[in-house]
């Protein structure tokens, strides 16, 4: 278990289940942006690049917030390739290539399987790797998952690259309630405009004003789930400049207005809270 994130963009050859136990923040896997809190669960596939950051309130000084994470690493031939061959475990190697897209788990099985995530950590040996193989069984059987990536292109990954895109993601998550241009960007990573332009797209397969624009809508869903601020705060605190500006983008990325955004949440959220 984690007591927090590498807050690193960063990617490795082995499989990834990440169950949040405690914590907030934006969730990227490849190129995808989105928010995650406590139960939030995913398997990545080997080489998919993802991080998992806090908002900034957890960096203040006197923050009292804290994150646990119960994050399993293992390899796709870890229990030997004449057994991952055989025809029982097909459905299992389904679940790896899927996962090269990544998969939020939901549902029940994603409830079933944070319990055994918990057994996990506690058990030794050959008792861990029987329930590792039972997890893996259980993700297999279920359809209880969407896809986190779209037509994403795994690319390699030198150490030169990794800290271009960490710095380029630190300095969008520090300022993105700010006006950032791409040449500021550009210029913290020794490119020229045109350069960053292509090296970006290249690498997340969409432009950074779109990445951008997807960190401040993201955040902006946050805080009209919160219901503290009107809408015209809302989106001066997450960086546009006009209000007329930020219907226009949100309806472009979420497909309705933050009004209607905010009235269907909590309208779903009062409907929930009844039955409880």
């Amino acid at each position: 278990m984690l007591l927090t994130f590498d807050p690193t963009f960063h990617s490795h050859p082995e499989f990834q289940l990440n169950c949040v136990l405690e914590g907030e923040g934006s969730r990227f896997v490849g190129n995808n942006i989105t928010s995650f809190k406590a139960m939030d669960m995913v398997l990545i596939g080997p080489h998919l690049p993802h991080v998992w950051r806090n908002e900034n309130k957890y960096f203040e000084k006197d923050s009292q917030l804290s994150t646990r994470v119960i994050v399993v690493y293992f390899h796709k031939d870890f229990f030997g390739e004449a057994l991952r061959l055989k025809d029982e475990m097909g459905q299992i190697d389904r679940l790896f290539q899927k996962s090269e897209r990544g998969l939020e788990i939901v549902g029940k099985t994603k409830a079933i399987v944070s319990k055994m995530m918990r057994e996990l950590i506690e058990l030794d040996g050959m008792d861990g790797v029987i329930q590792l193989l039972k997890i893996l069984n259980v993700l297999a059987k279920s359809n209880d998952y969407h896809f986190v990536t779209h037509n994403y292109l795994i690319s390699s990954n030198t150490e030169a690259e990794t800290t271009r895109m960490n710095k380029v993601y630190g300095h969008v998550m520090r300022n993105f309630k700010h006006t950032i241009s791409a040449e500021e960007v550009a210029s913290l990573i020794n490119m020229t405009r045109t350069s960053f332009s292509r090296y970006f797209k290249a690498r997340v397969n969409k432009s950074f004003s779109d990445f951008l624009k997807e960190i401040r809508i993201e955040s902006a869903c946050k805080l009209l789930k919160e219901g503290k601020m009107n809408i015209d705060q809302i989106g001066y605190e997450c960086g546009f400049q006009t209000l007329s500006n930020f219907n226009k983008q949100f309806k472009k990325v979420i497909g309705k207005q933050p009004n209607q955004y905010r009235n269907e949440y909590l309208k779903v959220a009062a409907e929930s809270y009844r039955y409880f």
